[in-house]
């Protein structure tokens, strides 16, 4: 199944152009979950803060579904 990711911040160097916020297409397997499409990217999960599908926040055991936009954003911090 096809779903489109975008990688902000830092996350943006797993991107295949290794630009942060760019929506690309992902092909992932049907049932697959966020922290399937996390390790087929090939993201250190402990550097995903926020996880984001269709708008809403999601735990690692979501679900995915054909068409879903996905955004993973890191730890940020400022002052």
């Amino acid at each position: 199944m096809e779903i489109t990711v975008k990688l902000f911040a830092s996350l943006g160097a797993y991107a295949p152009d290794k630009k942060s916020a760019r929506p690309f297409p992902c092909e992932i397997e049907e049932g697959a979950t966020l922290k399937r499409l996390i390790q087929k990217l090939d993201i250190p999960e402990e550097i995903v803060k926020l996880k984001f599908v269709n708008g809403r926040t999601r735990n690692f055991d979501y679900p995915l579904k054909t068409g879903d936009e996905v955004g993973f954003f890191p730890p940020i911090g400022g002052g």
